[in-house]
């Protein structure tokens, strides 16, 4: 059930999950957070054997709120992104060859290898890049048009004032911006309920913002809801607030040891929840068992081309980071 509360009206109101028409079917849903899962374990498998640089955070737990919110964006839809933002770039588009190579910091990676895992962007695809600032990723320049931008948060960004700045300042310019809170219930290493004493729909309430709260791990009830915001934004040409229920099934980062962690209930998994409603509906297990094994296929080739990509030269660390030099105007003796 989804929770809504309209800036405008203040009535709660019901929501039913269910297809999202007109938008992927359950079998196409389930491929694009099959394929971020498979992924994202390989890389935790690069990164524990050294072949990824810095560090990374896995979003296993979250895939339905990112392929269920992209599954309504168009390409010319720009999205923010947060540490953990490997689901929202490859849910967007961004090249499975091109976001290894990047992580691996490889030339032919989406940034030449110069943004690695928490700065992966593809400005062709609508990423406008990760973030590794909590919260940094909420407040973007929109160029016009009837696109919208969206940008995405954990709940543990909920105590940084750039989140009440950008709410406000979305409201009051009357900004076309969803903005997506990824609720997992954990602000890094402690629970987010001992970092704030609101909730995030009082604080939408309180800058005039229509609220949505919706259960994030079924990934068709996320694509309906979705479905049906962006719409509201492309009409309506203002802001509005998406909060997902989720779970973050690893730690904070890989290495995290979770000695703090004491959950009495074991993980929701929304990769295993549409799997199980395809076989409730009658797809054949060999056919889900194919589209795993394409995808495995897929992951292990787009690994292998990471791998024999060139490394950046180092004559290459300064490229696109400053405007080419202009001739003045008027000769300096």
């Amino acid at each position: 059930m989804t929770r809504t509360r309209d800036a405008a009206t203040d009535h709660p109101r019901g929501h039913n999950g269910g297809h999202n028409e007109g938008g992927p079917d359950l079998i196409e849903l389930y491929r694009r957070m099959a394929t971020i899962r498979e992924a994202e374990r390989n890389c935790g498998a690069l990164f524990a054997a050294g072949e990824i640089p810095g560090f990374i955070h896995l979003s296993d737990g979250q895939e339905a709120v990112s392929v269920g919110v992209m599954a309504s964006l168009r390409a010319d839809d720009t999205i923010a992104s947060t540490h953990r933002g490997h689901g929202h770039a490859l849910a967007k588009g961004l090249g499975l060859n091109s976001f290894f190579a990047e992580l691996m910091g490889k030339a032919d990676g989406a940034c030449k290898g110069r943004g690695g895992s928490m700065h992966v962007a593809d400005l062709s695809v609508g990423m406008l890049g990760a973030n590794g600032i909590v919260g940094g990723g909420v407040a973007k320049k929109l160029k016009g048009g009837d696109g919208l931008a969206v940008s995405f948060f954990g709940d543990g960004a909920l105590a940084e004032g750039i989140i009440h700045e950008a709410l406000n300042i979305a409201r009051l310019k009357h900004i076309p911006m969803l903005f997506v809170c990824e609720n997992n219930g954990w602000s890094e290493f402690s629970p987010t309920s001992t970092q704030v004493t609101f909730t995030l729909e009082k604080l939408a309430a309180a800058y005039g913002i229509p609220y949505f709260g919706i259960d994030g791990s079924d990934v068709e009830t996320v694509a309906q809801a979705a479905a049906e915001i962006v719409e509201r934004i492309r009409r309506d040409r203002g802001p509005v607030v998406f909060e997902c229920s989720t779970t973050r099934i690893r730690g904070h980062y890989e290495g995290d040891s979770q000695r703090y962690r004491n959950d009495p209930a074991p993980p929701v998994d929304p990769v295993s929840i549409a799997r199980a409603k395809l076989l409730d509906r009658g797809v054949e297990p060999g056919e889900i068992e194919t589209i795993e094994s394409n995808i495995n296929a897929i992951v292990k080739s787009a690994i292998d081309a990471a791998r024999q990509s060139a490394a950046p030269t180092i004559q290459s660390a300064l490229d696109e980071v400053y405007a080419p030099v202009i001739a003045p105007l008027i000769a300096i003796p």
